[in-house]
């Protein structure tokens, strides 16, 4: 075996989970995982694995909520972060974690009621930040959900 079929054969046992256990990803600055781009379940549901600490549990928690809300929901992961929107109208939601909170943002947060309680540069976007001992009003979260996914979505 040459050094670079070897090489090779130690890259597809390091992303096979039939050949080897997966690597696991690496956290970037703040702690946010790096997932290539994909589109589906897998991509998302690999990002929520890989996010560190009581971070994971969070984000399971979150998928949960969004996927139950919004029947049919459209999942990916862009730019290491994963994405939920509407096949047809775009992204209406985002996760990112950081060093010390989760940062959801409504791209359209600006026309949600209430309004989510983070500004932004962007005139329309509004983010939710959770921190690991910070209380969660599920059913608040869920009417943003449930609102955010009736509204034109981000083309990303």
């Amino acid at each position: 075996m040459t050094a670079k079929t070897s090489l090779k054969a130690a890259r597809m046992v390091a992303s096979n989970p039939v050949a080897g256990k997966p690597a696991q990803p690496n956290l970037l600055s703040g702690g946010n995982p790096q997932i290539a781009l994909g589109y589906g379940d897998a991509p998302v549901q690999a990002y929520i694995a890989a996010m560190p600490g009581w971070k994971s549990e969070v984000g399971r928690h979150l998928d949960e909520v969004i996927t139950r809300n919004v029947p049919g929901v459209h999942k990916a992961v862009k730019w290491n972060s994963p994405l939920y929107g509407l096949e047809g109208q775009g992204w209406f939601l985002g996760i990112h974690c950081f060093a010390k909170y989760i940062k959801v943002a409504f791209f359209r947060g600006a026309s949600l009621n209430p309004v989510p309680p983070e500004t932004s540069k962007q005139k329309d976007v509004r983010y939710f930040h959770i921190r690991e001992n910070d209380p969660f009003n599920e059913d608040q979260f869920a009417a943003w959900v449930k609102q955010a996914s009736q509204l034109p979505g981000e083309r990303m």
